[in-house]
């Protein structure tokens, strides 16, 4: 049996459906991710596990026991936030230990948990140290902490990562992931950021005006998108329509009314005068509008007679030879012309 059962959840807030008929399950020890953009719904339903947030109709059941009319301090689910909520006259220690506190748990009992907390996320000798005397990165741990030292049977995290800079989110999400691995933690994480999804996760839900667009591991998610919103969303994706290809003259056409194509499987080349047809693939010739550099990777947009395509080719010397205003030739593997649902 799954330890996380969400059935049929909806939810309405002045007649507006904000989460549509939702229902899956999660494992135990799990980490799933949250995926979409702003106003989709994906801290709506992280509240409404939290019990923050009530729902219309369904129901929430957790390691075998039904939740959904249980208050927020009886689930057992611990909650962090995007703001990290710490008490500025608390100490690491004492703002770690507040929730076994307030639980009445006796001094000799929770100092080892908070000193065991203190130790996983690597603030040893900070114990007495107030927020103010913390990075952003070192008090969002505290916070992280303060939801575990409780062993909760669900961790959920709304964007805790979202205040930090660049450097800073990409290393403390490495982290998040060692500790719940450690502890086999089943977790709960929201973001609109595709990168941290794809990284972190063992499986993402992708999400859109209240309802589920794909579920499934962060490859399938990435390689395999199912609706034009998902690839849309997910990443670079190049998304056409069959009379979009047959306008731009691109053939041979793959089945189906649309696709997506990712950008780094086509291949691009300076324009030869002789472009014959090659079984399996999709030829086009067109024009360089514009060249840039990501890091290793550089990026082109080719204009086909007025549908632009993006093309992603490793940064290295052989490929200055294509810069802007170049005729190119484009070659795009039929398998991998993604099929999608025309309506997501």
């Amino acid at each position: 049996m799954s330890y996380v059962q969400i059935d049929h959840v909806k939810k309405t807030y002045d007649q507006v459906p904000v989460l549509r008929d939702i229902s899956f399950t999660i494992e135990e020890g799990q980490f799933l991710t949250l995926l979409g953009p702003s106003g989709c719904g994906k801290s709506t339903l992280l509240r409404a596990i939290a019990g923050l947030n009530d729902i219309d109709t369904g129901s929430i059941v957790v390691g075998g026991k039904d939740i959904t009319s249980l208050s927020p301090k009886d689930r057992q689910v611990g909650m962090v936030f995007q703001s990290y909520a710490l008490f500025p006259n608390m100490t690491v220690f004492d703002n770690i230990a507040f929730g076994l506190k307030m639980d009445k748990m006796k001094k000799a009992e929770y100092t080892p948990l908070v000193e065991e907390m203190i130790r996983i996320i690597d603030l040893e000798g900070k114990e007495n140290r107030y927020p103010v005397q913390l990075s952003g990165g070192q008090q969002q741990r505290v916070a992280l902490a303060r939801s575990l030292v409780k062993r909760p049977k669900v961790l959920l995290l709304d964007e805790p990562l979202s205040a930090l800079d660049a450097q800073i989110r990409r290393a403390l999400r490495s982290e998040i992931r060692q500790i719940q691995k450690k502890l086999n933690m089943t977790t709960v994480f929201v973001t609109h950021d595709q990168e941290e999804a794809l990284t972190i996760s063992d499986r993402i839900i992708v999400m859109n005006q209240g309802g589920i667009e794909q579920d499934g591991t962060p490859e399938e998610i990435y390689t395999a998108p199912e609706t034009e919103f998902v690839a849309r969303f997910i990443g670079s994706y190049n998304v056409w329509r069959k009379e979009q290809l047959a306008g731009a003259g691109m053939l041979p056409m793959p089945e189906g009314e649309m696709f997506a194509v990712r950008p780094e499987v086509i291949t691009i080349l300076p324009h030869a005068e002789e472009n014959s047809a090659t079984a399996g693939y999709m030829l086009a010739t067109g024009k360089v509008k514009q060249s840039i550099i990501l890091g290793n990777i550089k990026r082109f947009t080719v204009d086909i007679r007025g549908l632009d395509v993006t093309v992603d080719v490793l940064h290295d010397s052989t490929i200055h030879r294509i810069g802007e205003e170049m005729d190119v030739d484009l070659t795009i593997p039929l398998s991998k012309c993604q099929p999608l649902k025309k309506i997501s």
